[in-house]
């Protein structure tokens, strides 16, 4: 991992949890051999993320599914309102995890944004129908 403060500064807590599990962590230093061995491990970080990012952006597609299949359905429950808040609530989480290991600008991360941003407003626009159709008459705007 890169010696930034987003991975350095978890480490206190990663050993505890590695000696409260039995488990031990080792903490080593590598030296490059040349440039080649640099881009090979900057690289394979990168690829890593990439597909952490692509594994988000897919989540946000099941998300929006989700949001959808409830519409059809007509599923205006608060109990459902409040499943679907959990959900965004659980990808904001991890898109924020995903940011602090993030030592680029990519385009998968700025799709990520874009994905999110779409989801919430579609959430909005659920909830909205889930408050008109359980109080009707009640203007909350």
């Amino acid at each position: 991992m890169p010696d930034l403060p987003a991975f350095t500064d978890a480490l206190p807590g990663v050993r505890a949890l590695a000696e409260r599990g039995g488990g031990t962590l080792a903490v080593l230093s590598a030296t490059s051999h040349g440039d080649d061995d640099i881009a090979v491990l900057r690289d394979a970080f990168l690829a890593a993320r990439e597909d952490e990012w692509a594994e988000f952006n897919a989540d946000c597609g099941k998300f929006d599914a989700e949001i959808d299949r409830e519409v059809e359905k007509q599923k205006f429950t608060f109990g459902e309102l409040e499943e679907e808040e959990q959900s965004l609530e659980r990808l904001r989480r991890w898109q924020r995890d995903l940011l602090r290991r993030n030592i680029s600008d990519s385009d998968a991360a700025a799709e990520a944004r874009l994905r999110l941003d779409a989801v919430t407003a579609k959430l909005a626009e659920f909830s909205e129908r889930v408050y008109a159709a359980n109080l009707p008459g009640v203007d909350l705007r």
